[in-house]
């Protein structure tokens, strides 16, 4: 299988389609960006990276980040974890304040907002500073040093982000953010404004397709990583993990910047960008190029 022939034939079937869907505007600094932007990056475990289209332009990882950070967490405490969230798929927006009312301040999930609220809390917990923890990581990971916070979209978030701070504080009536809010908000929205490229983010999340291997070493157990795709197969994609499981057949987790992560358990780790979004928060034309991928190749876990 030609792989590069593969990637450089979906890129020009994506342009070569209308468009569809929006920028997420409601984020200050996402509003700004070439809306017709595509790139994918495929990170083979044998250790070959492909590319085609916009893949080494940067963008915003915002949700992807809460794969990271959920790893991250998973590695130094995940029974406790397990206590504080669900992982069951949500069926709702990923903002939504109604269901953690329903079910008393325990998220449905690590992968929307508040269920990820709670990871980053225990995270900082743990570390002391997860900003900078996940950073490290991400940078060995894509062996790129050079991965950083957009300022401008952090700030942004920070001005804009009163549903994240009400389901924050929302959590802290629960007992379930031992943090101060304004710690755990800014975390949350300085790991969602890290700025990466397919390249880095197919290589940074490599250890998910190798059963834990990592650039340096082991990261998770291979139960541990199995566990963990299968919530990102039910719960990545906010509340179109079903059509996503149907379509692509892959665990995935998608963010509002555009970029869509997804899993070949033991071949490979693909990543996907294009800024328009669908009606459920995810790339119009990622879902696109990621059910044309697996059927092309055979990838799904199907």
């Amino acid at each position: 299988m030609n792989i590069q022939y593969l990637l450089d034939d979906l890129v020009a079937d994506i342009k070569a389609t209308p468009p569809e869907g929006n920028v997420a505007d409601y984020i200050p600094g996402l509003e700004t960006v070439d809306p017709d932007q595509f790139g994918i990056a495929v990170a083979m475990n044998s250790g070959e990276t492909y590319s085609a289209g916009n893949s080494s332009t940067e963008f915003s990882i915002q949700s992807i980040s809460k794969v990271f950070t959920l790893a991250l967490t998973i590695a130094k405490d995940e029974d406790d974890l397990w206590t504080r969230v669900s992982r069951e798929p949500s069926g709702t927006p990923f903002n939504s304040l109604v269901q953690l009312e329903h079910e008393h301040g325990i998220p449905r999930n690590p992968f929307i907002n508040s269920g990820a609220l709670v990871v980053t809390d225990r995270l900082l917990t743990l570390t002391g500073d997860s900003h900078a923890c996940l950073q490290t990581f991400l940078r060995e990971q894509s062996s790129n040093p050079s991965i950083e916070v957009n300022e401008a979209i952090a700030a942004s978030e920070s001005l804009t982000g009163h549903r994240n701070a009400s389901l924050a504080y929302f959590l802290t009536s629960y007992q379930n953010l031992v943090n101060p809010v304004p710690e755990v908000l800014n975390a949350y929205f300085r790991q969602c404004a890290i700025a990466m490229s397919c390249e880095d983010l197919a290589r940074g999340g490599s250890f998910l397709s190798r059963g834990g291997i990592g650039a340096n070493g082991r990261v998770l157990t291979a139960d541990q990583v199995r566990r963990l795709n299968a919530v990102m197969l039910t719960c990545g994609t906010y509340d179109a993990a079903g059509d996503f499981a149907y379509r692509v057949g892959l665990p995935c987790k998608s963010g509002v910047g555009g970029g869509i992560l997804a899993v070949a358990p033991g071949t490979c780790t693909i990543a996907v960008w294009g800024p328009r979004l669908g009606k459920s928060g995810n790339s119009a034309a990622g879902v696109t190029a990621l059910a044309k991928l697996t059927e092309r190749t055979g990838w799904s876990v199907f």
